[in-house]
Parts: structure tokens; sequence; C-alpha cells
């Protein structure tokens, strides 16, 4: 068996930027690669506001971002309009509790998510927003609603975190491949896919 681990978080900003290569790198994988999607959880629950130097670090690393990954998309007005948390778990839910419904539509919460919080300044650690964004995919709301809020997905959660984490993962996005049971780092390159998959095909 051969996997790949894509390790994210829908409101990591970096895996925004990676994700025009990553569907590059996804279409051009030998076929016998399976890609396996792990949510690492950056940021667990909580209500409290985010401090302001909080919000200036991540409106820099945004910037930082556009100079390293040129076309890569933000509305700044997110920091004006909304009340930003410190709070990616409640997205990472969304993301299982539509793949629990359907695995075809778990790429477009994804997207959903990003860009609601890249492109429309809405914040995705409020549950109207992950709901609004659950219906734009005409997802089933009332199953939705509940997987989201069941153990099941926490427990999930749970576990694609303490994954990533036993694989090697410490930072979004990572790639990973699984051959035969080792599991080798594929490092990430913003620009260019066909590194990546040369890497792979190396160690394949």
């Amino acid at each position: 068996m051969v996997s790949l681990y894509y390790v994210h978080d829908p409101m990591c900003s970096w895996c925004w930027a990676f994700r025009p290569v990553w569907q590059i790198v996804k279409e051009q994988l030998p076929e016998h690669v399976s890609v396996k999607c792990l949510l690492g959880g950056l940021a667990p629950d909580s209500l409290r506001p985010m401090e302001p130097e909080l919000q200036q670090h991540i409106q820099k690393n945004w910037r930082t971002i556009q100079k390293r990954v040129p076309g890569t998309p933000f509305n700044f007005e997110f920091w004006q309009v909304c009340a930003p948390r410190r709070s990616t778990y409640p997205a990472c839910r969304a993301v299982i509790a539509a793949r629990a419904q359907d695995a075809l539509r778990e790429d477009a919460m994804i997207l959903a998510i990003q860009q609601a919080y890249y492109l429309q300044a809405r914040n995705p650690s409020d549950y109207e927003v992950l709901i609004a964004c659950a219906q734009s995919l005409d997802l089933d709301l009332k199953r939705f609603a509940s997987d989201y809020n069941g153990s099941d997905t926490e427990r999930q959660l749970m576990h694609e975190i303490r994954l990533s984490q036993n694989i090697g993962v410490h930072g979004f996005p990572s790639l990973v491949l699984e051959v035969d049971g080792s599991f080798h780092s594929v490092a990430v390159d913003y620009r260019d896919a066909e590194r990546m998959l040369s890497r792979i095909h190396h160690l394949l």
C-alpha cells in the first residue's frame, strides 16, 4: 500500500496558498498512490477574542504569503468586519461532517471555508458561517448539524490530530508518503508541483 498523507487545517493561510499547486500534485500522482487528508487541528475551541498582537501577526503572515506565493488572494476587510478568534477546530469538524455525508464533498467544504475566510471576510470559527457553507454545497443541514455536534466527529478529529503527530507532522500544510509502512516527508513547494512529484517518484 502507498498513501500520500496531506495534513492541513481549513483555516491555515499557508494551506490556502498551497491549494493551486496541491490540486496539480493530486492530478498527476501515480494511480496506485491514494491520497489521505488529515486535519491537523491548528487551534482548539475558544470563545475569547483574538489578541490585537496576534491579529497583527496573522495579517503580516498574509502579506508574507502574498510575496512568497504571488497571486494568493486575501480580503483584509476580515479584520475590520469580523470578531476574530483563535479557534479552528469548528472548521475542522465541519469538514468531517461534510465528509461523513458525502466523501466527495470533503474538498468542496474545505474550499467553501477557505473562500468564506479569505475572500468573503466571514469567520469560519462561527457556527452560522459553517452552516452557510454546508448549505452552499446542498448538504442535508439537519444531518450536517447532527454530525458536526456528534461525539463521533470529535473522536475522529482527535484521531486525525494524533495520527498527524505520530507520522512526524508539526506544521501545515505537510505531505508524508507511506510506502510499505515507512513514512517519508515530502517537502512542500508552494510554486512547483514537479519538485514534489519528483520526490514522490524517487521514494517509490
